[in-house]
């Protein structure tokens, strides 16, 4: 199969660019679907007193607001002040009132004013907002245990204050969001394809909301209400702002019901609800049992402090104003729970290093035999009959701990825990084992000096990847030393190719394995990929490097929090993705760069001596023919004798822009993402920048590669899969006469950019290969399906 390098270009009314491929495309079949129901008809609308109305009532009118109605602001211009002040610089009040003086004394000679005297003016405004945010309320936690009769410790004295914001009023306005509208679900359901194959994507697809409706469906009063779902996330962090140094446990609340590509968008489909205390000790009582179990059950009863306005309404309907402007009889229920390690064991109370979902030993956590799973019925049973230290010995339990689920109906702590996904499989496995073990590999197979030379010429590899939209650029490759779970999460995707070729096969499997487990979501497969990389890792453990994949993670040093951590964690990522594209899903589509580049406008023959291709007017014409000719079965040859002919102007541009559909990766609330292509001679102010792409050549069939080709500005490739890494490879594809192989296609063929690495063989790379050099000086190139989970969908 070939596939061209190519140029994007504007001409005429028709877009096109250098390049052409036939290749056919493949789409999932169509899928059919299985809804289930609390005993009939779930998810019935209602009126506001509960009472079940027509089901095919319209929805209730909206009343809009005023674009102009910045009320309690007496402007837009007051409204941004406040913002960018507030929660965008965080400046202190009295630079705030500094800042305002100065502005009002540029305005006295025109007898205006700033939109704020002062702070107090400008906080008492924002207090004011009639819509935003839930109010912040706080409590105090301490020590009510029994205390020594002297010397008492200083942290059983103090008190210990915990924000937050409640989670009932939360819920009601993330129900009655109407952005959601057409991004949340009211019925649980189940996806089946043609093949009878179960499709997993959203919560409300999955077993366990299916199984939570069975059991409530079994009360004849819950008959056809909505049931949704608390996702409950925590994380410990360090708050600068307006707290010094302090330490809390950041709770975060989402609910089931909306859809994958909301939360991801981050429109309020994720809310902070709390902020945790920590209780503090000198160190002389940190490792003191009493001191430790308080730290545990501090951290329960603060969650079930909190979480208590809900609970009613996990037994008792809750009828609530939703999205679309009907109101439902709701039925809460606490869902997964979202942490890393530490907090698991917290939440558990489970001793450290033991596995906080089964009853394997720690010391055979990689055992053959089949593990038990744990439940709260079993621990508790356990902890009924058995002694401390036989608890803490044998099994890693902590009898102190109660879990606060303990409190709340249809709540196994036990089940509702999640697995920490970042810390023990993209950082844990990938880093901490994987990444390591090459590194030992190779320092067992060589001497020091030469393992040395090839780990730095694997970060010159890394280093010199060919820049894309969403991946990082590693310019010192992964010699870093302070890891985080995005650079784990970045390095992840262009580590194969540069390890290959100084590493045996099989770990070049393993790493494939790996790779695919994280990107694929057909648990079939899932199961294929674990079992491959099992498989496959044992070569590690044949030469020696390895002993066991640890289930746990070391206390890895956190982040800091500065202002709102779900917008600045969200900023942060801005900085090196493409775009994320807010609105329902549409069709993909590409666009060219809305001004050509400034001064080139050269006709056909200037292009001709531009881009050194003598043939450049030929191909113009048979692209010309085939735009006439499109559908028609019956078309005469081309023949440049009688075929269109254009010599006048043509348009160049340095990039266009495709927006595609990827919920599974970070996207807008209708799953939309929104990437450029760049084709320009020098790329921020370096060298030329030539992106490549995935082009459609034939829509009528749909699996994956089967209808895509790739294309780079000049030049065709030809295209195989590498059986050890698992990506395609392409090569230049030239014609008889050894010249590259060029064409012209029309922009719409574009179906969005692709990312190819370089296949660098066993020499050391020269340091003067940067990334701009990538894709000019090698001679073939991995397809990296890993770019982003698009790219694994379609590569």
């Amino acid at each position: 199969m070939s596939i061209l390098l190519s140029l994007l270009l504007g001409f005429f009314s028709s877009d096109f660019f250098l390049g052409l491929v036939l290749h056919p495309v493949c789409f999932p079949d169509n899928i059919s679907r299985m809804f289930a129901c609390i005993s009939g008809a779930a998810g019935q609308k209602c009126d506001v007193h509960g009472n079940f109305i027509d089901q095919n009532a319209p929805s209730p009118p909206r009343t809009e607001v005023s674009p102009t109605d910045w009320t309690p602001y007496e402007s837009q211009v007051a409204f941004e002040t406040a913002e960018f002040l507030y929660t965008r610089n965080q400046m202190s009040a009295g630079q705030i009132d500094t800042l305002l003086d100065l502005w009002a004394a540029t305005l006295i000679r025109h007898n205006d004013s700033p939109p704020f005297t002062d702070h107090r003016d400008l906080y008492k405004t924002i207090d004011s907002t009639p819509l935003g945010d839930v109010a912040w309320e706080t409590f105090t936690m301490s020590y009510n245990g029994v205390k020594p009769a002297e010397d008492i410790p200083p942290w059983m004295t103090a008190e210990y204050d915990v924000w937050f914001r409640d989670p009932h009023l939360l819920l009601h306005h993330m129900l009655s969001n109407p952005d959601f509208n057409t991004e949340i679900e009211y019925v649980l359901y189940r996806d089946y394809t043609n093949n009878d194959q179960r499709c997993y994507k959203n919560f409300f697809s999955g077993d366990w909301a299916w199984k939570q409706a069975d059991i409530i469906a079994e009360d004849p009063e819950t008959h056809g209400l909505t049931f949704v779902p608390l996702i409950i996330g925590s994380d410990k962090t360090t708050v600068l702002v307006a707290t010094g140094h302090t330490e809390y446990h950041l709770l975060y609340l989402l609910i089931g019901n909306i859809f994958n590509g909301v939360r991801h968008a981050h429109c309020n489909g994720v809310v902070l609800v709390g902020f945790l205390a920590i209780p503090k000790s000198t160190k002389e009582h940190l490792d003191d049992k009493d001191f430790r179990n308080f730290h545990r059950q501090m951290f329960h009863s603060s969650l079930a402090k909190i979480f208590e306005s809900v609970k009613l309404n996990m037994m008792i309907p809750d009828t609530v104003h939703c999205s679309d402007g009907h109101y439902r009889r709701i039925i809460y229920g606490l869902g997964p729970y979202i942490a890393d390690y530490p907090e698991q064991l917290m939440l558990l109370g489970v001793v450290q290093n033991w596995c906080p979902k089964c009853s394997n030993h720690r010391k055979n956590l990689d055992g053959n035999s089949p593990s038990l799973l744990w439940c709260q019925e079993h621990t508790d049973l356990l902890v009924q009959e058995l002694q401390h230290v036989h608890l803490w010995n044998k099994y890693g339990i902590i009898q102190e701990v109660v879990p606060f689920t303990n409190d709340f109906p249809r709540a196994d702590i036990h089940e509702l825990i999640s697995p920490d996904i970042l810390h023990q499989i993209i950082k844990g496995t990938f880093k901490d084992h994987l990444v390591d073990w090459v590194e030992d590999y190779l320092l067992l197979t060589h001497r020091a000096s030469r393992a040395a030379e090839i780990m730095d010429n694997i970060d010159r590899r890394i280093a010199a990847v060919a820049p894309f939209a969403g991946l990082w650029h590693f310019s010192e490759g992964c010699g870093f030393k302070q890891w985080t779970g995005d650079d784990s999460k970045a390095l992840m995707k262009v580590y194969i190719p540069a390890i290959k070729g100084y590493v045996p096969r099989d770990v070049i499997c393993a790493f494939s394995a790996f790779l695919d487990f994280c990107y694929i979501d057909d648990l079939t497969q899932l199961q294929d990929s674990l079992s491959h990389f099992y498989q496959s890792r044992q070569i590690f453990k044949m030469t020696g490097v390895s002993k066991h994949i640890k289930a746990v993670k070391e206390p890895w040093p956190r982040g800091m929090l500065r202002g709102s951590c779900v917008s600045d964690a969200l900023c942060a990522l801005k900085n090196h993705t493409a775009d994320i594209v807010d609105g329902p899903t549409v069709q993909a589509h590409v666009e060219l760069a809305v001004m050509p580049i400034p001064g080139r406008a050269p006709d056909v023959s200037a292009l001709v001596l531009n881009l050194d291709l003598p043939d450049f007017p030929i191909m113009i014409q048979q692209f010309l023919y085939d735009q006439l000719h499109i559908g028609d079965h019956e078309a005469p040859d081309f023949d440049p004798v009688t075929a269109p002919a254009f010599m006048g102007q043509v348009s160049v541009f340095s990039s266009a822009a495709a927006s595609f559909h990827a919920p599974s990766d970070l996207s807008g609330t209708g799953g939309m993402r929104h990437e450029h292509i760049w084709a320009t001679t020098t790329w921020r102010g370096g060298p030329a920048r030539n992106d490549c792409v995935f082009v459609s050549t034939n829509q009528e069939v749909n699996c994956g590669l089967d209808g895509l080709a790739i294309a780079r500005v000049l030049c065709f490739l030809g295209f195989n899969r590498d059986p050890d890494t698992g990506m395609y490879i392409v090569v230049p594809s030239t014609t008889d006469d050894g010249t590259l192989d060029i064409s012209i296609i029309h922009i719409d063929c574009i179906f969005r950019a692709a990312h190819l690495i370089p296949i660098y063989g066993t020499n050391s790379l020269p340091r003067k290969i940067t990334p701009h050099d990538s894709y000019n000086v090698f001679h073939a190139y991995y397809i990296n399906k890993y770019a982003d989970h698009h790219a694994f969908e379609i590569a």
